[in-house]
């Protein structure tokens, strides 16, 4: 790690908003959903696809979980409306999670229902460890009510998630698989990255295996070698799988897999809770902020 991702990664949580709201500006669509519309019609003319999520987690209220849940019914409506090739990703804690977990299925359930009679998608992301086991439940009950319009997140992180994938394989499987960003106790999580990267591939071979679709989200090019090979070895087809990357972020390697025939996905965030998201993705990703500095100085720099 360079001296200055060190820097970021350590100092991040600390800096103010405004700060970070210039380095992570690219990299959030905006913060209405007519911004997110718009970032997915560019990406759509490239020839990829997208997910939008409308940022917000860890909710206090009902209140605050019927807005967010009013909010995804409109992103879905929307994508319907203005002909979009993308889907809807949303946190079970935004829902309400934390405060009813049955309150937070039900509202869950609505946006999925929509979702199947819209044909089309919802991804449940996977937050920190202790809400795992729900999120799980939550996929589970609902693949079964709507196969093929639901799919959950696991992290590559967290020490448990071969034994998900196996407890998982008794019905349609659908997964996006990344290396996980919440900082964990040792106890549930592997901490060094030599061995999160190797179960990265562990996972998605076992994926393979039971015949999931997965979207393989990474923007580690040894872990798209990995993930290449794999698809060369189970012999998928294009449809089988997907890759994912953050809006944003090495646009090049993502051009190059377009370039290439397979399908790409761009994670597009959106909304006035920037700043927690823009963060943890500085943490995780130091070298975001490099790019920004870059493009503030007037280097080359590209669109969507």
């Amino acid at each position: 790690m360079s001296l200055f991702n060190f820097l970021v990664s350590k100092t991040i949580m600390h800096v103010p908003g405004p700060i970070v709201g210039i380095f992570a500006k690219g990299y959030i669509a905006g913060e209405e959903l007519k911004h997110a519309v718009d970032v997915t019609k560019q990406l759509n003319g490239k020839g990829m696809m997208a997910t939008i999520d409308i940022l917000g987690e860890f909710i206090k209220t009902r209140e605050e979980a019927t807005y967010f849940k009013e909010q995804c019914l409109e992103i879905l409506n929307g994508i319907d409306k203005e002909g979009l090739d993308a889907n809807l990703s949303l946190k079970p804690t935004q829902m309400g999670l934390e405060l009813d977990k049955e309150f937070a299925f039900a509202n869950i359930r609505e946006i999925v229902a929509l979702a199947a009679g819209l044909n089309n998608f919802v991804r449940i992301d996977m937050e920190d460890h202790t809400c795992t086991d729900d999120t799980i439940e939550f996929f589970r009950r609902l693949r079964e009510e709507f196969p093929g319009h639901v799919g959950v997140v696991l992290q590559s992180y967290l020490r448990r998630t071969l034994n998900d994938i196996q407890g998982l394989s008794d019905g349609l499987l659908n997964f996006r698989l990344c290396k996980g960003i919440y900082n964990e106790p040792r106890a549930v999580a592997y901490k060094e990255m030599v061995t999160i990267n190797r179960s990265f591939v562990c996972c998605l071979e076992k994926m393979f295996e039971k015949g999931a679709y997965v979207g393989i989200a990474t923007h580690d090019e040894k872990l798209v070698f990995e993930s290449l090979y794999l698809i060369d070895k189970f012999n998928l087809k294009r449809e089988d799988y997907e890759f994912q990357m953050l809006l944003g972020v090495d646009r090049e390697l993502r051009d190059l897999l377009v370039k290439d025939g397979h399908r790409l996905r761009v994670y597009v965030p959106f909304g006035k809770s920037w700043l927690p998201y823009s963060k943890r993705r500085l943490k995780e990703n130091p070298s975001i902020a490099q790019h920004a500095l870059r493009q503030m100085l007037g280097m080359k720099s590209k669109s969507v």
